[in-house]
């Protein structure tokens, strides 16, 4: 929100979230508690070119525990004698006070940071992707072994069945062969009937020609 007059930050929404945040050359004068009620993460924060004069009214700062970089230059405040040493002193959470620590070595630039926060986001993905849910591991060998007893289960069935099966094949071929022999023995039966009758018919055929003899015999 840089360079649009703005004067108060009463009507900031909550930004719980949000790191970096850009005030720069608006007339804020006071007021800077809202930020740790509104953003607590804040990491950056540029009040550069504001209308901020005096140490009071950066001491609302303290609460933004994890501000590292701060940025105050063309403010009226960076003329007080032992500014910066003044700032380092009342916020010693901050490492950056105008883009210089307190030995005056430069802070990297914001673009690199992104970067670096970029791939520390990226690393925190790979580790997602990389490393499966606790418990994961578990439910994957409980699901693999249910596989397995299924498994089992249906071999067990299949040679139940081809057992089955083989009774059942064996059961039929013993009473074709059961029925076979049931009709040799009726074949054999009948034959049996059929000499008996044929024995009888030459019985009586013999008795017939003894009578016929007999009466040949007479005469």
């Amino acid at each position: 929100m840089a360079n649009v007059e703005l004067s108060s930050l009463a009507r900031l929404p909550s930004l719980n979230k949000l790191r970096k945040l850009e005030l720069s050359d608006n007339i804020i004068s006071g007021g800077l508690e809202v930020l740790a009620e509104k953003c607590p993460n804040l990491t950056y924060l540029n009040l550069s070119g504001n209308k901020i004069k005096d140490l009071s009214t950066v001491e609302a700062l303290q609460n933004l525990k994890n501000l590292k970089s701060l940025d105050l230059f063309n403010c009226e405040i960076t003329n007080l004698e032992d500014y910066r040493e003044s700032i380092f002193e009342l916020l010693q959470q901050i490492t950056y006070l105008d883009g210089f620590d307190q030995e005056d070595n430069e802070a990297p630039d914001s673009e690199e940071e992104d970067d670096e926060d970029g791939d520390e986001d990226d690393e925190d993905e790979e580790e997602d992707e990389a490393g499966p849910p606790e418990g994961y591991e578990e439910e994957e060998e409980e699901e693999e072994e249910e596989e397995e007893e299924d498994e089992d289960e249906d071999e067990a069935g299949s040679e139940l069945g081809e057992g089955e099966e083989e009774v059942s094949l064996s059961y039929l071929m013993k009473e074709e062969i059961q029925d076979e022999e049931d009709d040799d023995d009726y074949v054999e039966e009948g034959e049996e009937e059929e000499e008996d009758e044929e024995e009888g018919l030459r019985g009586e055929k013999r008795k017939r020609d003894a009578e016929d003899d007999g009466e040949e015999e007479d005469d």
